[in-house]
């Protein structure tokens, strides 16, 4: 090859570099790396997470949400002190007796306008709002593999922060929610009305966590990750967002089999539309560890039944009884193998 074939092939890899360059910084509003920051792109996290939560905010005012939010303030108008709470597997919150008639009837349209209850089950002044997934099962399973005494934690896709209500017995230093959703964010307040927990809930998704105002000690990431495209890249948003020596527990959707390999749904998995990846144990670890994370356990494998999923008057139509095989209930409606689940916790390589 002449030299001046490997100039030109030189200069054109270098074109293509700054085209990418270029391209990524329109994306992500990102500087262009300068010899002082050794050419890591920084990003500009405070301003646009304050950008995002503006933004995120707006959306109370569409016309599909803006009567939820309407009816919730209506709720928040009502205010007893010294409510009894108690954080059970039915979270309790104040007595029918605590309520005026009108009071009760404000209460009850307001747990009726947030349908679907997704995670639960709440015992709101004596109405009990059996949600779809009966989720104490989930966190007394994950109960004895956690202490979070004194800790920054994050939940990741927390929905409407059952897991973190339950988090407030072990007196964390700071509880912090991530959900892009506005209905589970709406549910959340109208409880948190009532406990008055000084939990902090973000409509941000896992893609944010890592350029968020400050790390954490401690994340769960529970039922997300099959609906990331890029898990591993999803992982390392995880890591970066980690202090040293961090944390994190997350379950996955899970086949068996012994060989790194992971299915790929086409179409629908169980009904649900965004299943990316469903790996063996073995992917799931070699993901973990691309990303930065040591110490892999298994926590435990299980396969969701109707007791912990199920219809109820307060979720959807439709649940686990309708997304399984009629004829085989080891298969999904689309032939899948059921949904089964691996818990696993992991650190923070340092």
């Amino acid at each position: 090859m002449q030299i001046s074939e490997v100039y030109t092939n030189l200069v054109k890899l270098l074109c293509s570099y700054l085209k990418i360059s270029i391209i990524v910084n329109i994306i992500t509003n990102q500087s262009f790396a300068t010899p002082k920051n050794k050419g890591i792109i920084e990003y500009n996290s405070a301003m646009n997470i304050d950008e995002l939560r503006k933004k995120k905010i707006q959306c109370l005012k569409w016309k599909n949400i803006q009567p939820w939010y309407e009816q919730l303030l209506k709720a928040k108008e009502i205010n007893i002190e010294n409510l009894e709470v108690t954080l059970d597997d039915w979270i309790k919150i104040g007595r029918r007796e605590d309520l005026t008639e009108e009071q009760y009837q404000i209460i009850m349209d307001t747990a009726n306008i947030l349908i679907p209850w997704r995670k639960g089950p709440f015992d709101l002044f004596d109405i009990k709002i059996d949600s779809e997934w009966q989720s104490f099962i989930k966190y007394n399973l994950l109960r004895p593999h956690f202490n979070l005494k004194d800790k920054i934690v994050a939940d990741v896709g927390c929905n409407n922060a059952y897991y973190m209500f339950k988090m407030l017995e072990d007196k964390p230093k700071r509880l912090t929610g991530f959900d892009p959703a506005p209905l589970p964010m709406l549910q959340f307040e109208f409880m948190n009305h009532f406990i008055k927990s000084d939990i902090v809930y973000e409509m941000l998704g896992v893609e944010h966590l890592e350029f968020y105002d400050h790390k954490f000690d401690f994340i769960f990431m529970l039922g997300v990750l099959y609906h990331r495209p890029d898990p591993v890249g999803t992982l390392k948003s995880l890591n970066r967002a980690l202090n040293k020596n961090g944390e994190v527990i997350i379950d996955t959707f899970m086949i068996d089999g012994e060989d790194e390999i992971a299915l790929t749904p086409n179409g629908r998995y169980s009904k649900i539309p965004n299943i990316y990846f469903v790996p063996t144990i073995s992917a799931l670890e070699n993901w973990l560890s691309r990303a930065g994370f040591v110490d892999m356990e298994v926590l435990k494998t299980t396969t969701t039944d109707s007791e912990e999923q199920r219809k109820t008057p307060w979720s959807f139509d439709q649940s686990l009884e309708d997304f399984l095989d009629l004829k085989d209930r080891s298969k999904t409606v689309e032939g899948y193998p059921a949904p089964k689940r691996v818990y696993m916790k992991a650190r923070k390589k340092n």
